[in-house]
């Protein structure tokens, strides 16, 4: 399989070699201007099916992961970085790409190909789940199902990518909608994640807030993580889908934002994990949605991530997880101690850390609770090598309030 620049013969190509008839080595191979800079190779794995093979180059922004799935099993066989040769996240790049499959056999041998493919996928693993909501909070139920921002993971902190997914709250029936990706007029479609989206009910726009981590990727250059605004006239729910996105003006290599509109106040409440010697929760506040943020409250005293303001009846929470494996709740917006979610079969435990993200979502009457819970636990893709973020089965949880 080969990604190849129409114009100069930059060229990116995934091959299984075969050796006496048997499946021997898949090869991955790098080409800048015609002359190879990457050469690596790797051996299939003992046991490997000698029929029914299906190779996979999961491209992951700036990086690939290849997979060969055998007997309905994929097996990680090996994987590589490509951007310091060139970005494939350049609008211009893409435009020149073509796909294809081609083979190199010798004289009397065949080989059957029985389809190929390239599509959008969820990753190897996902990770960040937060809802979807209007610009209060309120999670958004649309043709019965909720709608969240997770993160599509790929290996390291360079390679994951914004997935949208959607769930009808009743079961459990998670389904993969789609990817975003962010352009700051740069040139670049940014993999940045950990998104907080909402419509807007005013203008109709699809607003937000995502972290820069396509700041970490990029091909020799040098930029900083930050909180970014972002918004979009089309609904970017489905498919392949392109927001604009523009720093907000906070200083730090802050993450996870979540944002409401508090009426009540006339202020718009970011609460997010302000970066330090660890990541503690903090809540900002401003006139604007997208710039002019001040400090409200916090930092917390605890390792803090997946923040999130949620309303409990008619009065909201501010919720995140911790190194503690510890879910703690909060005042809002003034982030006093207010006690802990209590989780039955949480996603962790002594061998797996429990920085998970909460995304409590409040139901309305009919459904088999008043609440629910969708989270994931951070067990990364097997065999994956260290550094690797790839995460998370995924738990649904049921919630009830507690009886005094």
């Amino acid at each position: 399989m080969t990604f190849l620049d129409s114009t100069n013969g930059d060229s990116l190509t995934a091959s299984l070699q075969f050796k006496d008839g048997k499946p021997d080595s898949i090869t991955w191979n790098v080409l800048v201007g015609g002359k190879q800079v990457v050469e690596d190779k790797w051996p299939v794995p003992v046991g490997t099916a000698t029929k029914d093979l299906t190779l996979r180059a999961q491209m992951s922004a700036v990086g690939v992961n290849l997979l060969l799935e055998s007997s309905g099993k994929s097996v990680l066989v090996g994987y590589s970085d490509f951007s310091k040769h060139f970005d494939l996240r350049e609008r211009k790049r893409i435009q020149r790409m073509d796909f294809g499959v081609r083979t190199d056999l010798k004289a009397g041998a065949q080989v059957l190909l029985t389809g190929t493919s390239s599509c959008l996928s969820p990753g190897s693993g996902q990770a960040d789940i937060r809802a979807i909501t209007d610009e209060e909070g309120a999670p958004l139920l649309d043709d019965g199902r909720l709608w969240f921002t997770i993160t599509v993971r790929g290996r390291a902190l360079p390679h994951p990518l914004q997935g949208v997914f959607s769930l009808n709250p009743s079961v459990f029936d998670l389904r993969f909608e789609g990817i975003i990706v962010f352009d700051m007029d740069d040139g670049l479609l940014r993999n940045d994640l950990a998104s907080h989206l909402f419509r807007d009910s005013k203008s109709g726009e699809w607003r937000g807030w995502t972290t820069g981590f396509s700041a970490l990727g990029g091909a020799g250059k040098a930029e900083e993580k930050t909180i970014l605004a972002v918004t979009s006239v089309r609904d970017p729910r489905r498919g392949f889908s392109i927001m604009k996105a523009r720093p907000i003006g906070l200083d730090g290599a802050h993450e996870d934002p979540h944002g409401v509109y508090d009426k009540e106040a006339g202020k718009w409440r970011l609460l997010l994990c302000e970066h330090g010697k660890k990541y503690r929760a903090g809540i900002w506040e401003s006139d604007h949605w997208d710039r002019g943020f001040t400090r409200l409250a916090g930092p917390v005293e605890m390792d803090s991530t997946g923040t999130m303001i949620q309303k409990f009846g008619n009065k909201r929470f501010a919720l995140f997880g911790s190194a503690d494996r510890k879910i703690y709740i909060r005042s809002y917006p003034n982030l006093e101690p207010a006690g802990e979610l209590k989780v039955d079969l949480p996603p962790w435990n002594e061998n797996h850390g429990g920085r998970i993200w909460p995304n409590v979502i409040p139901l309305p009457e009919g459904y088999p609770a008043p609440y629910i819970a969708l989270m994931m636990d951070r067990v990364n893709f097997p065999g994956m090598p260290k550094p690797n973020w790839t995460y998370g089965a995924l738990y649904l949880y049921h919630g009830h309030p507690a009886k005094p």
